[in-house]
């Protein structure tokens, strides 16, 4: 009897830990910006304070985008994603791996590459949305 009073009244199921609109590729794709943006301005400037400065915030900008890529990937995608769009795995690994390559670059066409990466988990991850 008390089993039936402490039973749940409406089973609930989602596709992600948190309710949507928690998750967006947006996130990585601003700072992924940022990476490309500061590897601009390094190539406009020859001070060595400001390179080192720059680099020092192109490198945590990667860092943030690396992790929203990860959240992503852990969190917001599901088995049944991963079956509809086989090619999101390694999407997401080569999306790390280019933001790796951009840290480590001052070359803005590392940065262009990560950004182009993340505009394909934006595709899929907007189309997931629709369903």
């Amino acid at each position: 009897m008390l089993s039936r009073l402490f039973a749940p009244k409406v089973k609930a199921s989602a596709h992600c830990d948190l309710p949507c609109g928690v998750y967006d590729p947006a996130q990585a794709r601003i700072e992924a910006e940022s990476v490309k943006a500061v590897q601009e301005k390094m190539a406009a400037n020859d001070d060595a304070h400001f390179q080192a400065r720059a680099t020092v915030i192109k490198e945590q900008r990667a860092e943030l985008a690396k992790h929203h890529v990860s959240v992503l990937w852990s969190d917001y995608f599901k088995p049944p994603h991963f079956e509809k769009y086989p090619e999101l795995h390694q999407l997401v690994n080569d999306t790390l791996k280019a933001l790796s390559a951009a840290k480590g670059s001052t070359d803005p066409a590392t940065g262009q590459k990560a950004l182009d990466y993340i505009a394909q988990i934006d595709k899929i991850f907007w189309e997931t949305k629709k369903a």
